[in-house]
């Protein structure tokens, strides 16, 4: 018979500590692959930045989320199985000294349970890797179903390799110590109590309470798990700290970028132009969310050009707020050097280079544009021939210091004044005053139209009576509601931002099966002290009112400490001009009580277990 058919007995006999440990290294796995394939799917990421989807601004609060979530997920991970390699000595060492009575050597103790150890590690690590690839090819499916045309790219074999081998060395290292130190220990110390379950003899903190006799039983036992509560407490105040990062951090930046897209895009705007036109238009705005390939358009095609007489009708309408008039052109661009000034010794450094590229050029009339951009910088004006505003894209690959240098378009310079968070084309675009525009290039006129619709005019209406006069006027041309594409863009990036908020779930999970390792511990260390009591007359209630009150404040400390840290560290990695609501701030609340209180209801189901038995099975 192989001597690892007696480890593998010997794990089944204890389903509930065994089947903790195996899904505690399961979910540790799964979350922290899960992170990494996602990032992978959306354009971003730990390892990857944004290709063909995601302007560079997005991508780069994106990439500071992942990376930050990505190394909190991997440290809960190692502190988890930590812990739960942890529990699993605890609760056999008294077995190790009995083994070592019987006349077993060292070396055979230890091998014993490494055969264990190795069997947990191996069932954990694969089955969290299954989950997590599961998990991936389920949101790959999901956004691809959605429209988001995620393409069911085959999965990165070196990255599952990778994670599956981390975690599987981690099991091993941090399991290897403990029951090789285990196998060290004196048979009569590894057979007393006040040994295996790690008790002080004394507590190092006199309770005071007037709280009665429950809650002084529930501290003593506390306090005397010195090394345990310890270990615990460490757990759940990273869990929570990733908990309350993701979560608070998610929801407000979901918020905010959101609204960015909104103001770049515009609520309840519509587009007029020529149908090819519209088409391209949508497409360079459909970008942000989807690979979409770049083809030959003659964007300066004199079909393309909105008759004046179209222009005035918009403006002639009541009902129509804002008409806003745009040339979109393809140009080559290039960077403009510079110098800056050191103030300290006044010396003078050189800004940029040479760099040259493809952007999109837009024409605008800076008094009648209907957007509403996020800019650093300033907004170009009216009066300025001369000045440009470019996007967060093309300024992250062809500037060294953007508003400090200028840009060249079809050899002419303009002054760079502002920067913007524009999803159209991935943010590659550059805007320019509409008149300057058309006398440099030639173009006559502009080729597409946006136009607002009063709040309170008859919406369905007023575009049936546009599309009847500019058809009437070009029946090529179209008009287009562009808020399709903008929930489109809102979908996409809250689908982004649920997935990391949620991400936690797992490690959330984990923390609450450590929680109950922990009690199943108390609960060992405390079974002839709650027989007593129930011979004495206590009722089974009284004892789940002491491991109740044991995981609430175990529990409460880790929130306390994990909540506070990482609201610290949320303000300090949030985007800029984060958009905080009074909204915003409950649902947040909201979300982090619901994770204390799910957690320690979960951490009941061993003392209610326990409380069930008869006083006979209690003192066996």
């Amino acid at each position: 018979m192989s001597e690892a058919f007696f480890s593998v007995n010997d794990l089944l006999r204890r389903k509930l500590q065994t089947g903790i440990a195996i899904t505690s290294l399961t979910l540790c796995v799964a979350s922290t692959l899960f992170l990494l394939l996602f990032g992978e799917r959306v354009g971003t990421g730990v390892f990857t930045a944004a290709q063909n989807r995601l302007t560079a601004g997005f991508s780069a609060i994106l990439d500071n989320f992942m990376l930050f979530i990505g190394v909190l997920v991997f440290l809960v991970g190692v502190v988890i199985v930590s812990f739960t390699v942890f529990v699993m000595m605890s609760q056999r060492i008294r077995d190790i000294g009995l083994m070592k009575a019987a006349g077993c050597p060292n070396d055979l103790v230890f091998g014993y349970f490494m055969t264990e150890l190795v069997i947990t590690a191996i069932i954990g690590c694969s089955a969290g890797v299954a989950l997590a690839l599961v998990i991936d090819f389920g949101s790959a499916s999901l956004l691809s179903s959605l429209g988001f045309a995620i393409p069911q790219t085959p999965f990165n074999y070196w990255l599952v390799l990778l994670v599956f081998g981390v975690f599987f060395a981690i099991a091993l290292v941090l399991g290897a110590k403990p029951i090789l130190d285990t196998a060290r220990v004196e048979p009569a110390k590894a057979i007393s109590p006040s040994y295996y379950f790690g008790m002080s003899k004394e507590p190092g903190v006199k309770v005071f309470s007037k709280s009665g006799l429950t809650f002084k039983i529930a501290m003593r036992s506390l306090f005397r798990r010195r090394s345990a509560t310890i270990r615990i407490v460490l757990c759940l105040s990273i869990v929570f700290l990733l908990v309350t990062i993701s979560v608070a951090g998610g929801i407000i930046a979901d918020g905010t970028t959101r609204s960015w897209i909104e103001r770049a895009v515009g609520k309840n705007v519509v587009l007029i132009a020529q149908q090819d036109m519209a088409a391209q238009y949508v497409g360079l705005l459909s970008k942000f969310y989807k690979t979409v390939q770049d083809s030959a358009f003659d964007y300066a095609n004199v079909q393309y050009a909105v008759a004046e007489s179209i222009i005035n009708y918009l403006s002639s309408k009541p009902e129509i707020t804002g008409v806003d008039p745009r040339l979109v052109l393809r140009m080559s661009v290039a960077e403009i050097r510079n110098f800056t000034f050191n103030p300290d010794t006044g010396e003078t450094i050189p800004v940029g280079d040479d760099r040259k590229s493809v952007s999109l050029v837009v024409g605008i009339a800076p008094s009648q544009v209907l957007n509403n951009w996020l800019v650093d910088g300033r907004f170009i004006q009216d009066n300025q021939s001369r000045e440009a505003m470019i996007g967060d894209s093309l300024a992250s690959a062809m500037f060294s210091v953007p508003l400090s240098q200028g840009i060249r378009v079809a050899g002419n310079d303009f002054s760079i004044v502002g920067l913007c968070f524009d999803p159209i084309n991935n943010g590659n675009v550059t805007y320019v005053p509409l008149e300057t525009l058309q006398n440099m290039t030639g173009v006559g006129g502009p080729n597409v139209v946006l136009v607002k619709i009063a709040p309170s005019a008859d919406r369905p209406q007023v575009i049936s009576q546009i599309k009847a006069e500019v058809t009437a006027i070009n029946p090529t041309f179209v008009v287009v509601e562009l808020d399709d594409v903008l929930d489109s863009m809102l979908g996409f990036l809250g689908y982004v931002w649920s997935s990391i908020i949620l991400l936690p779930l797992f490690s959330l999970v984990a923390a609450s099966l450590c929680l109950i390792g922990y009690v199943m511990l108390s609960i060992a260390e405390q079974r002839q002290e709650f027989g007593v009591l129930r011979a004495l007359g206590a009722k089974p209630g009284t004892i789940v009112k002491i491991v109740s009150g044991q995981s609430f404040v175990v529990l409460l400390a880790g929130y306390t400490v994990g909540v506070a840290f990482g609201i610290i560290a949320t303000l300090l990695i949030l985007v800029p001009n984060p958009l905080v609501t009074n909204y915003t701030v409950v649902q947040i609340a909201a979300w982090l009580l619901i994770a204390l209180i799910a957690t320690f209801i979960v951490s009941l189901y061993p003392a209610l277990r326990f409380s069930k038995r008869s006083l006979r099975e209690i003192m066996i």
